[in-house]
């Protein structure tokens, strides 16, 4: 539809990267003044701007083409993204101030939901675009989103706290946390590079269908589900585990994402097969990794002294959010490059050494910590 109304390969490039950036800063800045703002109200509000930036962008198909369509698809983008990281910082906050014992398992179980979107979304939203046009699934997920707000208006419950005086870069002071908010980075990079390269990739290799391309990507998010609630309960169970599962996670992505073009220099034909176990390999290391990381930073800050509160846990919400969103912006980015001039099989290669650059770093990490 974009193309359509007269903007470039490039603008559209520019339209879904800045909802990354706006999501960074909104993450970072929602997540500092979490205890001014309230969490509750923050989680409220950004499901409320969520919805309606939703709608909104449904009817854009009815503003004429030009700069008005452009200027009106980076509002409404960049918007949406500050709503979607008020939502999304204070909910994650509000989960380890209500259950500060078992944020791993309730984050894993969440994460389930999280993976039947990636597997419900493409076809269902794909059905009704076919069957009913442009702006209904855009309403639909728009008005679900809006029936969530006084939902959670009567279920939630309000939590007063006081303001903390630590900063983003007193936590970011410490190596340990920087080299999980590394972790967190080239998790969000991997899943932004294959949400942007891996369909056209399978379709001219392969000849396949988009349907089967959809098909093909449940051995990505299939997995994740699985995983996701597995690794929360063992590591809220078994806490010095976290970093193990994320050491290896890291070892399991890097050899997933070399094997799954393959790695050109490996000499090796890529079948259909081995494109489907790498997928599965990597969800569920995605799990492996993922899990870990939130409840990983929470407990060292505490450690570390820094207070405990709200006003911490928005800090390091906002943290994982600012970083999970400057990876979806480089993944899709520098992998389509990369995928442009080289190939998807040497992007998908540079993606696994970043994986295993996070091996390195947090093996690392694990020892010093020992």
């Amino acid at each position: 539809m974009i193309l359509k109304k007269g903007a470039s390969q490039t603008v559209i490039g520019l339209i879904f990267g800045c909802y990354a950036v706006c999501n960074l800063i909104g993450s970072l800045v929602l997540g500092r003044y979490i205890v001014q703002i309230g969490a509750k109200f923050m989680l409220i509000a950004g499901l409320f701007v969520s919805s309606g930036c939703t709608i909104m962008f449904g009817l854009l198909d009815r503003v004429p083409s030009g700069p008005a369509f452009i200027a009106l698809c980076f509002i409404v983008r960049s918007i949406d993204a500050v709503g979607f990281a008020g939502a999304m910082t204070s909910s994650f906050a509000m989960t380890a101030k209500i259950f500060p014992d078992n944020v791993a398992t309730v984050l894993g179980s969440l994460e389930i939901f999280t993976g039947l979107g990636l597997i419900l979304g493409p076809p269902v939203g794909g059905w009704f675009y076919q069957s009913f046009g442009y702006e209904v699934p855009f309403m639909l997920l728009g008005c679900l989103l809006l029936v969530m707000v006084p939902f959670n208006i009567y279920v939630l419950p309000s939590i007063e706290a006081d303001p903390s005086k630590d900063s983003f870069f007193h936590l970011l002071g410490h190596v340990k946390v920087v080299l999980i908010c590394y972790a967190i980075f080239t998790l969000s990079a991997g899943l932004g590079f294959l949400d942007a390269t891996l369909s056209l990739f399978a379709i001219n290799k392969f000849n396949l269908s988009p349907g089967y391309v959809g098909l093909i990507m449940l051995g990505l998010s299939l997995p994740y589900c699985l995983a996701s609630p597995l690794m929360g309960y063992i590591t809220d169970k078994y806490a010095s585990s976290r970093m193990v599962f994320m050491v290896t996670g890291a070892v399991i992505t890097a050899s997933g994402f070399c094997l799954l073009g393959p790695a050109p220099f490996l000499n090796i034909s890529g079948p259909l097969w081995l494109l489907v176990v790498m997928l599965g390999l990597i969800g569920f290391s995605l799990g492996m990794t993922a899990i870990p990381t939130f409840p990983e930073i929470i407990t060292y800050a505490y450690d570390q002294g820094f207070e405990e509160g709200l006003s911490t846990l928005g800090m390091v919400s906002g943290l994982f959010g600012a970083f999970w969103s400057l990876g979806m912006f480089y993944g899709p980015t520098v992998g389509g490059l990369i995928t442009q001039h080289l190939s998807f099989e040497w992007a998908a290669t540079v993606q696994g050494g970043l994986a295993l650059q996070q091996y390195n770093q947090d093996y690392s990490c694990t020892h010093k910590t020992e």
